[in-house]
Formats: C-alpha cells, sequence, structure tokens
C-alpha cells in the first residue's frame, strides 16, 4: 500500500514538473522567476527548484536560458533582425547579458555566429533555381559571332572612315574585309 501511494506522488511530481518545463517553453519571452514557474506547476519555490534540479539536471533558471539561447540562435540563423531585437525578443534584459551568455554557450558573439551561419540564411532567400544559374561555370570559351549589321558599325567607326549612307555599301564593306 505504500508502495503503491510513493508511485502515485512521484507520478504527480513528474507531472507537475513537466508542467513547469512546458510553461518555461511557452513563455520563454517574458520575464519569468522561479516563483512565477513553481506557481505554474503549483508546487512551493524551494520544493519545485530542488525536484526540478533532480528531474532534469539543471536548475529552472539554467533550462530557461537554454531555451532562450536556443531561439536566439535560430533566429540569427534565420532572420535578419538586429542582435538588439533578438535579445529583447527572446527574452534577456540587456543585450550584454545576452551577449555574454551566448558567448559562454557557443563560444562566439552573436554577430559572428550570424556571420558563420549565413550561407543558410541565402539559401533560404535566395531560390536554389536562381542560385544555380548564378554559380553555373560558363564551358564555352568562344564569343559568339554578333550580327553582321553591328560589326559593320564596330568596323566602320573603328576604322574612321565615318558612317555609310548607304546600308548595302557598309555590308558590302563587311564582307569584302572578311578573311577567306
Amino acid at each position: 500500500m505504500q508502495r503503491n501511494g510513493r508511485q502515485r506522488r512521484r507520478a504527480e511530481l513528474s507531472r507537475h514538473l513537466l508542467r513547469a518545463r512546458d510553461f518555461i517553453d511557452s513563455n520563454y519571452e517574458q520575464p519569468l522567476s522561479i516563483a512565477d514557474i513553481a506557481r505554474a506547476a503549483h508546487l512551493s519555490s524551494a520544493h519545485f527548484a530542488r525536484q526540478f534540479r533532480a528531474a532534469f539536471g539543471e536548475t529552472p533558471h539554467q533550462y530557461l536560458s537554454s531555451r532562450r539561447l536556443e531561439r536566439a540562435a535560430s533566429l540569427l540563423r534565420n532572420t535578419d533582425y538586429s542582435v538588439a531585437y533578438i535579445c529583447i525578443s527572446v527574452g534577456f534584459a540587456s543585450v550584454g547579458s545576452f551577449t555574454s551568455a551566448f558567448g559562454r554557450v557557443y563560444g562566439l558573439t552573436p554577430t559572428r555566429y550570424r556571420a558563420q551561419h549565413l550561407p543558410a540564411l541565402i539559401a533560404r532567400v535566395i531560390p536554389p533555381c536562381v542560385l544555380h544559374a548564378v554559380e553555373r561555370p560558363r564551358l564555352s570559351r568562344m564569343e559568339e559571332d554578333p550580327d553582321p549589321a553591328a560589326r559593320v558599325a564596330f568596323r566602320v567607326t573603328q576604322s574612321g572612315k565615318g558612317v555609310h549612307d548607304d546600308p548595302a555599301a557598309e555590308l558590302r564593306d563587311f564582307v569584302g574585309s572578311r578573311p577567306g
């Protein structure tokens, strides 16, 4: 009988802790305190903090910070929002605290992190067909022949003869000047 009671209490505590974790996941952008999260879990603050750490291996504050930083990294990779906007939108109070926390976890400043992940952003913004067309190597090294009228006009102005009034004469000059 005692065993069933203990199992029931553990199961109930697990549900409360999962409720708290879900609350953090859905409200990470809000300023949250341990008391707020414990209230959502229907537990006292001290008991909640001890049990959360025992169950998940990190404090509620560490879990909240990791969720905020994960979301910030995603926004840095996938958007062109400013670092300050991302900082505020994920729930950090200041850009300085955000930058130092981000650097501790990712080893880079948010700006350098974005620069390293810029190719992923470009691939999502520019359609692949356009990227392939731009990056496609030009296999032909030969220039295509421009139309004869354009070559005649170029040849006449290059030779210094001036412009002919008679288009037929221009064509004869062009045809007559071809080798072979």
